[in-house]
C-alpha cells in the first residue's frame, strides 16, 4: 500500500511515547556498554520487560519447542507458535526476530508471533539463533538457513507456501539468506524496520535530520559489532548487494518515520525494485523501531499488521484475515 494512503500524522498517543522513550530509553542505551557483560544483560532485560509490558495478548497461544539437528549434524532451534486453532493448509511463516544480533530471541518475540499467526491463521515458525558477543558472523545466518532448510526437508513445506518475515537485524538475515544461490524462494518476504546498512551511515544521516527514540547510531552501531568482530563489514554477506543480486520474492516494508532505520527501509525498497523485484515500503509517520510489536503503547500497531497479515494472506493466496484478533 503505498504511503500516501497512510495517516500523515501519527497518533497523539504514540507521539507522545515517543517523546518519552526519547529521554529514557534514548538516555540508558547510551549508558549500557554491550561490550560489557552487566550492560548486555541489563540491554536484555530492559528490551524483553517492554515487549512483555507492551505486546499483545498470549491468550490462546499454542508454544512448541524444536531442538533437531539435520542429517548433516546441523543443529535447528526455535518454536512454532500456533494461535489459531483452525490453522489453514501447508502453509507456514518462517520469522528472524531482531536482536542487533544480541538482545532478543523466540521468547521476547513470542508475542509478536503469537499475533501474527492468529492474524495470518497460519503457524510461524520462529528461529533461535544464536547470539553475539559468544558467537561471531556467519553464526547467526547459519543458523536462519539451517531453519529453511529443516522447514523445507524435515517438515516437507513447500516454498512457495511460506513467507519469510523479520524485524530489524531479522531483515539483514533474511535477504542474506534469499541471496545466497540455490536457496528456494518463499511466496513473499514481509520486514518490519529491516537494518540494511551495518555500517550505520544511512542511520547517521537520517540521525542528522531527526533524532530516533529509542538509540543512538553510534550505540547501535557498537551492538552491531559484538557480532561483526573480526570481519570487514565490506563482506559480501555483510554489504549485500540487492541491487546485483538475485531478484527479491515479492516484499513488503514497514517503518517507523521517527526511527533511524527507515533510512535502511528507502534503501532496501529502491535496491529490491533496481533488481527487478517488486516492493510495497509503509512508513508510518512518528512511529518507532517496531511499533508493531506494541500495541498497549501505539495504536498504529494494529492497523500495520493487519496490513502485514493481508500481505502474507494474499500471497499465499487467501483473503481471508482474523479481524477480530486485531
Amino acid at each position: 500500500m503505498p504511503e500516501q494512503s497512510l495517516p500523515a500524522r501519527g497518533s497523539l498517543r504514540s507521539r507522545g511515547a515517543a517523546t518519552i522513550s526519547s529521554v529514557t530509553l534514548r538516555q540508558i542505551s547510551a549508558m549500557l556498554p554491550p561490550e560489557r557483560a552487566w550492560g548486555l544483560w541489563a540491554s536484555r532485560q530492559i528490551v524483553a520487560r517492554v515487549m512483555d509490558t507492551f505486546g499483545p495478548s498470549l491468550a490462546g497461544t499454542r508454544v512448541e519447542p524444536v531442538d533437531v539437528r539435520l542429517a548433516d549434524g546441523r543443529r535447528v532451534v526455535g518454536e512454532w507458535v500456533r494461535a489459531d486453532p483452525g490453522s489453514i493448509g501447508e502453509s507456514a511463516i518462517y520469522y528472524i526476530h531482531g536482536s542487533g544480533y544480541a538482545l532478543c530471541s523466540p521468547r521476547t518475540h513470542r508475542r509478536l508471533t503469537a499475533w501474527l499467526s492468529r492474524l495470518t491463521r497460519r503457524p510461524v515458525f520462529c528461529i533461535d539463533y544464536r547470539l553475539a558477543p559468544k558467537y561471531h558472523f556467519p553464526t547467526a545466518a547459519d543458523d536462519v538457513r539451517a531453519g529453511w532448510d529443516w522447514l523445507r526437508t524435515e517438515c516437507g513445506l513447500d516454498p512457495d507456501q511460506m513467507v519469510i518475515a523479520g524485524d530489524s537485524a531479522g531483515g539483514h538475515l533474511a535477504v542474506d539468506l534469499l541471496l545466497q544461490a540455490r536457496v528456494p524462494h518463499p511466496a513473499a518476504m514481509a520486514l518490519l524496520s529491516p537494518l540494511f546498512d551495518l555500517t550505520f551511515g544511512l542511520a547517521r544521516a537520517r540521525e542528522a535530520l531527526r533524532n530516533d527514540p529509542a538509540i543512538r547510531a553510534s550505540d547501535a552501531a557498537k551492538l552491531i559489532g559484538l557480532y561483526c568482530s573480526g570481519t570487514d563489514l565490506g563482506h559480501r554477506r555483510l554489504t549485500l548487494d540487492v541491487a546485483g543480486g538475485r531478484r527479491m520474492p515479492p516484499t513488503l516494508i514497514q517503518a517507523g518515520g521517527a526511527e533511524m532505520l527507515r533510512a535502511d527501509a528507502h534503501a532496501l525498497d529502491a535496491d529490491i525494485r533496481t533488481a527487478g523485484g517488486t516492493c510495497e515500503l509503509q512508513v508510518w509517520p512518528d512511529q518507532v523501531h517496531v511499533f508493531q510489536a506494541l500495541p498497549r503503547l501505539t495504536p498504529e500497531a494494529r492497523p500495520a499488521m493487519r496490513r502485514m497479515a493481508t500481505f502474507v494472506s494474499q500471497a499465499l493466496h487467501d483473503n481471508t484475515i482474523d479481524q477480530a484478533a486485531g
